[in-house]
C-alpha cells in the first residue's frame, strides 16, 4: 500500500464545520496538560481536593459532550481507536467522582472504597491513551508524528510506574510529569496529523 492510500485511512467517515469543530479539534491538547497540571498541583497540595473534584465532574460532563458532538466524525481509523479511549475514560473519570464522593463522608463512605477509585481514575487516565497512541502512531505515515505518537504512549506507561514507585510527593510528581509531556505531545501530533488529513 502507498503511503498516500495509507494515510488516506486515517481521516474519518464525515466532517462538521463550524466555531464547535475548532474547540474539538484542538480542546484536547489544551485540556490534556491543564489537567496533569492540576493533579500534579493536588498532589503538591497547592490544589484542593474540592478543585480536584469539580475538575473530574466537568471533565467527565466534557467527555461525554465531546463523543456526543464527534461521534460520525470518530466512525473510523484513528478517530475510532480515540473515541474508544475517551468511552473507556468516561467511567474512569466517573469512578474519580464517585471516589471523591465517598472520602469526603457521603453515604458512599461505607460502601465505595475512595482510595481505590481514585487510584482508578488517576492511573486510568495514564494509561488508556496509550494503546491510542500506539496506534495512531502506527498509522501516521510521517516518520517525526509517528515516532512522536510511540514515545507519548511510552512515557504514559513509564509515567504511570514512576508514581506507582514512587515513595514522595515528588516522586509521583515526576511520574505525572512525564506522562503530561508525553501525552502533550502526542495531543499535538495527533491534532497536527487530524488537520493535515481532512
Amino acid at each position: 500500500m502507498s503511503p498516500a492510500a495509507k494515510a488516506r485511512r486515517v481521516s474519518h467517515a464525515h466532517r462538521a464545520s463550524g466555531p464547535g469543530l475548532t474547540l474539538r479539534e484542538n480542546g484536547p491538547a489544551l485540556l490534556v496538560p491543564a489537567a496533569w497540571a492540576v493533579a500534579a498541583g493536588a498532589v503538591l497540595g497547592v490544589v484542593s481536593s474540592h478543585a480536584l473534584f469539580v475538575a473530574h465532574v466537568v471533565m467527565s460532563a466534557l467527555l461525554v459532550a465531546f463523543v456526543a458532538a464527534s461521534w460520525r466524525d470518530m466512525a473510523t481509523g484513528v478517530l475510532r481507536a480515540w473515541k474508544l479511549a475517551i468511552l473507556a475514560g468516561t467511567p474512569v473519570t466517573l469512578a474519580g467522582v464517585a471516589g471523591f464522593l465517598a472520602r469526603d463522608g457521603t453515604a458512599l463512605a461505607a460502601a465505595l472504597p475512595a482510595d481505590a477509585l481514585l487510584a482508578v481514575a488517576f492511573y486510568g487516565w495514564m494509561l488508556l491513551p496509550a494503546p491510542a497512541f500506539v496506534y495512531t502512531g502506527l498509522r501516521d505515515p510521517a516518520v517525526p508524528r509517528s515516532v512522536v505518537h510511540h514515545v507519548a504512549a511510552a512515557c504514559s506507561v513509564t509515567g504511570a510506574v514512576v508514581a506507582a514507585l514512587a515513595g514522595s510527593p515528588t516522586g509521583t510528581v515526576a511520574g505525572i510529569a512525564l506522562v503530561g509531556a508525553g501525552q502533550t505531545a502526542g495531543i499535538l501530533a495527533a491534532t497536527a496529523l487530524y488537520s493535515l488529513e481532512v
